[in-house]
């Protein structure tokens, strides 16, 4: 009888946590899920285990917390990042609050993961390499998890806690929430109506979710993943003007109304990032090409929205 590993995903019931939960069935691994609400109804999967639970409440997660794990993913955290005090909570005392329990019970692996924010203004494409600064990061979200990576990467210099850290830059897939500037734009397309938007002279990277699973899946087992941080991404980075008119041209409708969405004061005009170092030591790099990826997403959200 083959033993299964056992993976929790905190943040399963989410976009990416489904397709990460959904994968690892599919390779006969048991999943556990921790978030603050149940899965949506697009996002239920029937052998998940799902635990409703807030990170941010240290005691109530030790109890729901009580057997070990050979991985964890912490994809937990406040989406909506305008509460400034429940994302810190959320995304850094609640990524202490998990440690905590697995200094008793370390896993094979954890995952934390981080973002691209935490680069702050730093001028593209980053590197892992660059030494960020909390106090001149203008993002609440961006402080929270650059803190949280502090503390990770200390204790793995500490006391070898087998941390792994991954920077992403936007992901997108099927069975994203339509609030996310794909999504949207997606949708404003298919409804062909018209949509607000700003002028679209922003510069992203955008990696498929399919990706981002692949990544986690090569660095869980990689050894010479612990205690580094890794940016995933596509180093192909992209003019948002340029996005909104590809996904209107494949989705033949939609009206943006470009300019009416002013810029935020801490947004970020371009932002990208430099992936050699997963590409070099862990042989990952992107396989599903933006134009793919698109077309198969929007054709997700048409069987949806039409």
């Amino acid at each position: 009888m083959t033993y299964k590993k056992h993976i929790l995903i905190i943040g399963g019931t989410g976009f990416i946590g489904y397709h990460l939960a959904k994968k690892s069935l599919q390779k006969g691994w048991a999943v556990t899920s921790i978030s603050t609400k149940p899965p949506k109804k697009i996002r239920y999967i029937k052998k998940v285990k799902y635990i409703i639970c807030d990170i941010r409440k240290k005691n109530s997660l030790k109890k729901k917390i009580k057997k070990s794990f050979e991985y964890v993913v912490n994809l937990g955290g406040y989406v909506d990042h305008s509460n400034k005090k429940k994302t810190l909570e959320s995304h850094y005392h609640g990524c202490k609050n998990l440690v905590e329990i697995f200094l008793k019970k370390i896993p094979i692996s954890f995952i934390q993961i981080g973002s691209s924010v935490e680069y702050g203004n730093t001028k593209s494409p980053q590197k892992e390499s660059t030494i960020c600064n909390v106090k001149s990061n203008k993002s609440t979200y961006g402080k929270a998890k650059l803190l949280a990576t502090k503390y990770l990467i200390d204790l793995y210099k500490k006391y070898k806690f087998p941390v792994t850290v991954l920077r992403l830059y936007l992901v997108y897939g099927p069975k994203q929430d339509i609030n996310r500037f794909i999504p949207i734009t997606i949708a404003g397309c298919l409804k062909n109506k018209k949509f607000d938007c700003s002028a679209g002279t922003q510069v992203r990277d955008f990696i498929h979710v399919e990706d981002v699973v692949n990544a986690i899946f090569k660095l869980v087992k990689h050894k010479n993943a612990k205690g580094q941080i890794f940016n995933i991404g596509s180093s192909q980075p992209k003019k948002i003007k340029n996005i909104i008119e590809k996904i209107k041209k494949i989705s033949k409708g939609g009206y943006p109304q470009f300019g009416k969405v002013k810029f935020r004061k801490d947004e970020i005009k371009n932002l990208h990032p430099n992936i050699q170092k997963i590409k070099h030591m862990i042989k990952w790099r992107p396989r599903i090409s933006f134009e793919k990826g698109l077309k198969s997403t929007i054709n997700s959200y048409r069987e949806k929205l039409i």
